[in-house]
């Protein structure tokens, strides 16, 4: 059932318009001989501007036209906005139309600003995303076709989505030089000569080296991978519980006593049990105590388990009790027997290690360690120099499955049931079998568990990972770190927390994994002997490498013969015959990390990419650029403002996915999908509106409703535009009269005006988009709509052409008209061109040749502001109460009622009493009523037919003024339907004026 009060207010809302559509019906076509002489809007300027003539209109002179406009004729130096390279793989999604909008907003008011702006959109054309796309064309698996074939493919491929990519952002009508001459590819020769260039520098500072190690690895990519190119996800392990035995001889005097001829323990909770064949120690605390508990049926064993953590295993321990206890720094020297091996080789037992990183938070306290397949156990290890007699366990190959060598470690039974399983699949289930089969040694399985986490997955495959140790080219950080983050401190960031972000990203990395297990990308170009895999890499080996390469490509690395590769200083110490050519190639962040380098200078004004850059190109590209500037004094990090955006999610906070079917493509915005009334054709304009209207530093969502928001901030921005224009008759003259009676409210514009630009310059400076949006909206509804065109309609359409108060206010639209075209020419570019055809033909200036002409300083005027705002309070209170007779069905329209404001006797010197005597003649209109009068007798005011009235207190007293609505005392004028005229006039004073001017062509000061 409705509430009652929301039913008021609807049939209030429809007599409003009924009322007004009346009216305005009676005022245009009420009066057939009156109508044809009201100065009515005319203008060509349509209100709904079909997207794809629009297009066809200003595209090529607000794109590529402009951008060499620009080139030609704006000052240096230019303002360096960097493209961080979308991956040439597929078609765009409304993530990258966010990216290109944000970024051609801040190109286009740099433009208007005057500044000559420097732009060369990328693409990143490396890596796996391209080369699984050419694997999937060719039918072929990873590591099975020849390199030559492969890479003659994937580049192929790269241009195909170049050139697809390309077609479609130029939809999103982007400032530039879009053709192959103006952008760049992470695949040019140029571009990778300077970034194998940028290696040697590397390699000459001691920054690169390769190593043995731990590393994240994606069976489903066969490669290693960064930690920038990993997406944590929840992910369910298998979780268990391992008993390892002491070897007895190692237990200490003071433990012998309390275990007797019990076998003891180590207990160890691992999430990972496919690690366990290549375990290599525990660690304990040296400060925790650790229980000795029994439990109740296994009474020939000991386990060993911090204290701390005996109430949260109760339910796997069952009935026990503690037999003793002992310092985790007691257990130093104590070794272990591996889960798979008999115990009579004593070479194969494995130590207990303390560590102050192990923790009690979950668990047992005993922390199992493999150094193959973890980063910290591999540190731990290394540092205690405890890998030089004992190697890693190398029994993972690069799909994640058990290898071969698991039988030179473990023995042929064990390899039988574990050789070729996937690690994280049977692999794991299979080792948890094993130990469930086992009694030889007690128990070794003690529980397993389901444990939710979150876990690694490969960002492109969206598989799990794995930590697997490879030989790997690494980039040290720790040499560059101190610099990389003092370099930050001149850095300007948008917002200010993701400087936090990207700092704590360099400061916990000590090296980069460089090296890629792939055939598309920029090869490292290392030779190594074949029989020992020491790597040859120096600066003379690589300047004679890269030269080679740099006249014949960087696929004859895979193509030329070795010999050719070696440098003559070193043909006779290494014979070619013992050499091979590495065949791993760089990351795809080092590729684009160099990008920097095209630029001159190598610091550009702005990087603007999503907040998932702070791990990715951000961090590199600041890493290889102060790699290769360690000389100098003072270092500088590739840009000078970093921008930072959200996701863009659907319109309930969610990923786009198709599963999902919830993804909404940018072009199906601008061009409209299959179904013309879920998926309207918006327009490119509409698309930017969307894209700058949020507060883009969080996610930004999409949908439905966020498309009809920006829809509807067009088409208000567009009424506006034709209300201005047809007032103005689609003409502006260069005769200049200046305005000598503006009113109250014209001032007051004006300085609302002064005050939309003074906000619109603060936000476009700080990159804060959506607060142009936002005063724009405001000043549209609110002081336009709402107030000034209101009240300014009477006027414009019934005063004599050149009356002074009409040519004031048509000085204030054309000056709101210059001013607005400007601020949302960046935004929406179409629109702010369509807008200045109009007034100057399709021939004449683009806005952004036009520039932005700062307002006149005059129009500041906070006194006129202060003294609007508080008739706006009165105007507020009339408002009410003539909606109040209109709803007793008193009167239709507003020019039916006078207002009498009955001010009390003491009150006619306040601040408000003098600023209404002052502004009295103006009320009225003001009011939109025909007739305001000042009393202070309100006797009279109840001998009329009707009357409401209302008090409102008159500030600083604690009086109060009785405004009053009664009918209007005289008669409707035909022509202007006004109550001001006489018994024995045909028409009002002001409409016999009017009528009887030659209605002057309009001419108006050019603001």
């Amino acid at each position: 059932m409705d509430n009652p009060d929301d039913k008021s207010m609807k049939e209030k809302r429809h007599e409003r318009s009924r009322a007004k559509h009346q009216e305005n019906n009676e005022k245009t076509g009420g009066d057939k001989a009156y109508a044809s002489t009201l100065l009515l809007p005319r203008t060509k300027f349509p209100v709904w501007n079909e997207p794809p003539v629009t297009r066809k209109q200003y595209h090529e002179r607000t794109t590529q036209e402009l951008y060499e406009w620009q080139a030609k004729n704006l000052e240096e130096p230019a303002f360096v906005l960097h493209d961080g390279p979308p991956y040439a793989n597929g078609n765009l999604h409304a993530g990258h139309a966010l990216n290109k909008i944000l970024k051609d907003v801040i190109l286009r008011y740099n433009i208007l600003q005057g500044r000559k702006v420097s732009y060369v959109p990328g693409w990143d054309c490396h890596g796996l995303p391209v080369e699984n796309k050419t694997l999937e064309k060719l039918k072929a698996d990873p590591n099975t076709l020849p390199p030559a074939t492969l890479r003659a493919a994937a580049k192929q491929t790269a241009e195909e989505a170049i050139s697809t990519q390309r077609k479609e952002m130029d939809q999103f009508g982007l400032v530039g030089n879009w053709k192959h001459e103006g952008t760049y590819r992470t695949m040019d020769p140029a571009f990778e000569s300077r970034q194998l260039r940028i290696f040697q520098k590397m390699v000459k500072g001691g920054l690169i080296y390769r190593h043995f190690r731990p590393v994240h690895w994606s069976p489903s990519s066969q490669t290693a991978l960064a930690e920038a190119e990993l997406q944590y996800e929840m992910h369910t392990s298998t979780s268990a519980y391992v008993g390892f035995s002491v070897v007895e001889e190692s237990i200490p005097e003071a433990l012998k006593s309390v275990i007797g001829q019990k076998k003891l323990k180590l207990l160890i909770w691992t999430t990972t049990p496919w690690t366990l064949p290549t375990n290599m120690g525990i660690s304990v605390h040296p400060d925790f105590e650790y229980s000795l508990v029994s439990r109740n049926g296994h009474d020939t064993e000991l386990l060993i388990v911090a204290t701390s953590r005996l109430t949260s295993l109760s339910k796997l321990l069952g009935e026990y009790t503690v037999s003793g206890s002992i310092k985790g720094s007691a257990l130093q020297g104590v070794v272990y027997w591996p889960l798979f091996h008999g115990g009579d080789i004593p070479d194969f037992t494995r130590p207990i290690l303390t560590g102050h990183e192990v923790l009690d938070d979950a668990g047992t306290g005993l922390v199992h360690m493999a150094p193959s397949h973890g980063h910290e156990d591999y540190q731990s290890f290394l540092s205690r120099g405890l890998l030089q007699n004992n190697p890693l366990i190398n029994i993972v190959d690069a799909h994640g499955r058990y290898t071969s060598a698991v039988q030179d470690v473990w023995g042929k039974a064990v390899a039988q049931r574990l050789v070729g399983l996937e690690v994280l699949f049977k692999g794991n289930k299979e080792v948890l079998a094993l130990l469930e089969e086992d009694k030889s040694d007690g128990t070794k399985l003690l529980g397993i568990e389901k444990y939710r986490h979150r876990y690694p997955y490969d960002w492109r495959t969206k598989k799990p990972m794995i930590i697997r140790a490879t030989a790997q080219w690494f980039a040290n950080l720790d040499e560059i770190k101190e610099r990389s983050l003092q370099s930050l401190d001149t850095v300007e960031f948008y917002p200010t927390a993701s400087k936090r972000r990207l700092q704590a990203f360099i400061q916990e990395r000590s090296e980069w994994c460089i090296s890629r297990q792939r055939t598309w990308g920029v090869p490292i170009p290392f030779l190594h002997i074949a029989e020992s895999g020491e790597a040859i890499l120096d600066e003379a080996s690589l300047d004679h490498i890269i030269a080679l390469l740099e006249e014949k490509g960087t696929s004859y690395w895979w193509e030329g013969p070795i010999e050719e590769f070696i440098a003559p200083s070193l043909t006779a110490k290494y014979p070619a015959n013992i050499l091979t050519k590495g065949t791993d190639t760089m990351d795809v962040w080092f590729d684009s990390g160099t990008s920097w380098s095209s630029m001159q200078g190598g610091v550009a004004d702005v990087y603007l990419e999503g907040s998932d850059q702070h791990r990715g190109w951000f961090q590199s590209s600041l890493l290889t650029a102060i790699a290769v500037s360690r000389e100098t004094a003072v270092p500088q990090a590739p840009f000078k403002k970093l921008i930072t955006h959200g996701f863009v999610l659907d319109d309930k906070g969610r990923k786009m996915s198709k599963s999902l079917g919830n993804v909404i493509s940018p072009l199906t915005v601008i061009n409209g999908g299959s179904n013309s009334k879920s998926e309207p054709a918006y327009g490119v304009d509409v698309l930017r509106l969307w894209a700058v209207s949020t507060q883009y530093s969080g996610d930004v969502a999409i949908g439905t409703v966020a498309l009809k928001q920006a829809a509807e901030t067009l088409r208000k921005l567009r009424v506006t535009a034709r209300f201005l224009l047809g007032s103005l008759q689609d003409a502006v003259s260069d005769n200049r009269i200046r305005p000598t009676n503006l009113s109250l409210l014209d001032k007051y514009v004006l300085n609302e005006l002064w005050n939309l630009e003074r906000d619109a310059k603060q936000a476009y400076d700080t990159f804060a988009f959506h607060e142009v949006v936002a005063s724009l909206s405001r000043f549209v509804n609110a002081t336009l709509s709402s107030l000034y065109f209101d009240v300014s309609k009477d006027v414009l359409y019934a005063d004599p052409s050149s009356s002074p108060n009409r040519l004031a206010i048509l000085y204030v639209l054309n000056s709101t008209l210059q001013t607005m075209i400007p601020i949302i020419a960046p935004l929406v570019p179409y629109l702010a061109e369509e807008i200045q055809a109009s007034l100057e033909g399709a021939s004449g200036l683009s806005v952004f040749q036009r520039g932005w002409e700062s307002v006149d300083q005059t129009w500041r005027d906070e006194g006129s502001q202060k003294d609007m705002e508080a008739l706006l309070q009165v105007r507020k209170a009339v408002i009410d109460l003539l909606e109040k007779a209109r709803t007793e069905k008193k009167i239709r329209s507003s020019l039916e009622a006078d207002i009498q404001l009955i001010l009390p006797d003491g009150t006619e010197t306040s601040p408000l009493a003098t600023l209404l005597y002052h502004e009295e003649a103006y009320l009225s209109r003001l009011f939109i009523v025909s007739n305001v009068t000042l009393e202070n007798d309100q006797a009279k005011v109840f001998d009329q037919e009707w009357a409401f009235s209302e008090l409102l207190q008159i500030p600083d007293t604690e009086e109060y003024m009785r405004i009053c609505v009664c009918p209007a005392a005289r008669l409707k004028c035909p022509r202007c339907w006004s109550y001001t005229k006489e018994e024995e006039q045909h028409v009002c004073g002001r409409c016999k004026d009017a009528l009887s001017d030659k209605l002057d062509p309009i001419v108006v000061e050019k603001a």
